[in-house]
């Protein structure tokens, strides 16, 4: 995560020259954005450590849409119609189901509780950057300073905490953590960019489809299960995806 990190905003460093600065009114959220998202990497790291990969990303994102929908009727005063409504509780409900396995622990509470908190933070962050990338005048100068100051404090504190190890860790993770950076990167600016065209619920619904992903890649490399419940669970996103595309 770290040196996902450091990739995005080395590159997003660059990238400050190019583009315009954002309006000052979108400051407060470029960086209560970043400080949001300090928790949530750090809760990323933990719930992983703590859970199954399919396990834990669905929790936190199918969570995640549903508590968008609130924030964003409330701070935003986005309301959607009952079709919109209905495809991202489907869509949520959906991705949360794709928890339910043969493997499933009530006792891994620490897990879960990581996870729900952690799908708190993606929605208030997603809220934090709808609302800053609307008032930033120019949404790719309100991304890069936002990935530039991602890096602090969480970055610079892993590789202090990893000091002794620096060298070994850098070997090992180098190549994974640059492809993180960059992809995740690319990913989450796609997003930003899309919530300035379209509602939070939605653009944040869309987002976490990729839980299907997730799982799958869960079930080949970390051979975790998958099952019939799942492919079902599938079925019922795409149906929410395509009630949200006609709403």
């Amino acid at each position: 995560m770290a040196i996902g990190l450091t990739t995005s905003s080395s590159i997003s460093f660059f990238i400050l020259f190019l583009v315009p600065a954002p309006n000052p009114e979108s400051w407060p959220f470029i960086l209560a954005s970043a400080c949001t998202h300090q928790i949530y990497f750090t809760l990323v790291c933990l719930g992983y450590r703590l859970g199954d990969l399919s396990q834990v990303y669905s929790i936190q994102r199918g969570i995640a849409p549903i508590l968008v929908t609130i924030g964003a009727l409330f701070f935003a005063q986005e309301t959607l119609n009952p079709q919109g409504s209905l495809g991202i509780l489907i869509i949520s409900l959906s991705i949360i189901s794709l928890t339910l396995t043969k493997n499933w622990k009530l006792d891994n509470s620490y897990a879960i509780y990581c996870a729900l908190v952690t799908g708190l933070m993606i929605a208030t962050y997603t809220i934090f950057d709808g609302l800053g990338a609307r008032l930033s005048g120019n949404v790719f100068g309100y991304i890069s300073w936002l990935y530039v100051l991602d890096t602090i404090p969480f970055a610079f504190v892993v590789f202090y905490i990893r000091r002794n190890t620096i060298k070994e860790t850098l070997i090992r993770e180098m190549r994974g953590g640059i492809i993180v950076g960059i992809l995740g990167a690319c990913a989450y600016a796609t997003s930003i960019w899309a919530l300035t065209y379209a509602p939070m619920a939605y653009v944040s619904a869309l987002r976490e489809t990729s839980v299907i992903i997730a799982a799958w890649l869960g079930c080949k490399l970390l051979k975790e299960p998958f099952g019939i419940k799942r492919i079902i669970a599938a079925i019922f996103i795409l149906v929410g995806v395509l009630i949200l595309q006609t709403s």
